[in-house]
């Protein structure tokens, strides 16, 4: 919204509003909650086309991808939020041991507070009103920041945000890298943060100054297993669906494949076959890819373009792809093959385009590369063999796990989503962001006159210590 306050000075003022709608707001009831969720479905469902526009806009991603990445995944959230949230506020009765026999006791979900949601500019509506609506939904208020590098769909957030909701109770704040530094400074209960690892470690130090919960959000690099019992083609369309979607700038985008060498060959030309029939990218049609977005800016496009070049100058081979248009930020799915390890490739996380292909004879091998690199956000693994896939997921941590599929764990509304240290810090998504976004607060309460606690209260005579011996024997 426009102000003519300085971003800082608006950020206090505005957080000193919402401080006070959060005391509110811990007393009002659940129906008040639910109009702001169903204000907001209503908004999105109505100005669907505008969501896709901006996002176009952006970075060209065709309106199919927006309604299937963008819109849908974030009504489901609000869907399943309204279904749900009764039950989720629900209080929890708390059974009592024998020690507590004079005790009633439960848990009940309380909502934080003033909470901070810095989006990225990935899935710029998706990661935004997703941790929104959890945040509403626990009961919170909010301030956003979305990404300066997506500035339609910021904008288009910040129009949104502002004809449902109240300054004080959801407000937006667009602009760059000092806006986020300035609302930084301010002592939120919790902060929601999506993006690389290397910023999460600074919104991580922040929160720690004033000793602010965070939900991180990360990323890493997501290997993918191809096993020599892999149905091939249909492993080869559904990794080039997962990796060249959104052109490859998914957090949960497979980041390379290690593929057996029995199947290397046959796997790399089901690739390419399977690629171009998805996104069009034979050579008559490469400069008119209609399903296929961009690159978000120049300054990724060259940076993912130095990725390549370096791989290839230490021995990697380009299998197919790597046809690059600098002014349309058009990088068009790449494979490469018989990478080092110590490409700057293998070693940083894409979020791009390209792919990495590397062979291995040995299963154990794949645990091995699997562990030897920080623990990523997602597992995937393409085979029949039971015995190899829960080997692989019993010996390795990830964020979360797919079989025979890649992407789909993270819009499954009933599963949690997060990483695992450097992939992340904290679950979202339905029930588990509802949790994310709320204090689990224990309640006991005690009767008056006698209770089993006065038993052993001082003085410490031999009676007391029986009492205390029988506790920690049998109890």
């Amino acid at each position: 919204m426009s102000n003519d306050l300085s971003p800082e000075i608006r950020a206090r003022r505005v957080f000193e509003g919402q401080n006070k709608q959060a005391l509110y707001q811990r007393t009002e009831p659940l129906s008040s909650r639910m109009q702001r969720l169903r204000a907001l479905k209503d908004w999105i469902q109505k100005n669907e086309y505008l969501i896709q526009k901006s996002i176009y806009k952006d970075f060209k991603k065709p309106a199919a991808e927006v309604d299937m990445t963008e819109i849908y995944p974030v009504l489901t959230e609000l869907k399943d939020a309204l279904r749900h949230i009764k039950k989720w506020s629900r209080k929890i009765p708390v059974d009592s041991s024998v020690a507590y026999l004079s005790t009633v006791s439960h848990v009940r979900y309380e909502p934080k507070g003033v909470c901070l949601i810095i989006a990225p500019w990935n899935f710029p509506f998706n990661l935004t009103i997703g941790p929104l609506v959890s945040a509403i939904a626990a009961g919170n208020t909010v301030m956003i920041k979305p990404s300066e590098m997506t500035p339609h769909t910021s904008e288009l957030i910040d129009k949104m945000v502002g004809e449902i909701f109240k300054e004080e109770e959801v407000a937006v704040f667009t602009g760059d890298v000092k806006v986020s530094q300035d609302l930084l400074k301010l002592p939120f209960d919790h902060i929601f943060f999506t993006g690389s690892p290397a910023v999460g470690k600074i919104i991580m130090k922040a929160a720690a100054e004033h000793l602010t919960s965070v939900t991180l959000e990360l990323g890493g690099k997501s290997p993918t297993i191809v096993d020599n019992n892999a149905h091939i083609k249909d492993a080869a369309e559904k990794i080039a669906w997962g990796k060249f979607m959104n052109n490859g700038q998914t957090c949960v985008a497979p980041d390379y494949v290690l593929v057996h060498r029995s199947v290397k060959q046959p796997f790399v030309e089901a690739l390419k076959a399977k690629t171009q029939r998805l996104f069009s990218t034979n050579s008559q049609s490469q400069e008119n890819l209609r399903d296929y977005a961009r690159i978000v800016n120049h300054k990724h496009y060259s940076r993912i373009q130095n990725l390549v070049e370096d791989a290839v100058q230490k021995g990697a081979s380009v299998a197919f792809g790597n046809v690059m248009q600098e002014e349309e930020c058009l990088i068009t799915p790449t494979v490469i093959t018989d990478v080092p390890m110590d490409a700057g490739i293998m070693e940083e996380e894409i979020f791009g385009p390209v792919l990495p292909v590397i062979e291995f004879d040995d299963f154990d091998e794949t645990i091995d590369i699997i562990n030897n690199k920080p623990k990523p956000l997602a597992l995937y693994y393409f085979g029949r063999s039971k015995k190899r896939r829960e080997r692989l997921i019993n010996s390795t941590s990830a964020g979360g796990v797919c079989i025979n599929d890649c992407v789909l764990q993270f819009a499954h509304p009933h599963l949690p989503f997060g990483g695992v240290n450097n992939s992340g810090i904290g679950k979202s998504h339905g029930k588990y962001g509802f949790l994310a976004f709320s204090n689990e607060k224990p309640v006991l309460k005690q009767r008056i006159g006698f209770t089993t606690t006065k038993l052993v209260y001082p003085p410490y005579n031999k009676g007391v210590k029986v009492i205390l011996n029988l506790l920690k024997k049998y109890f």
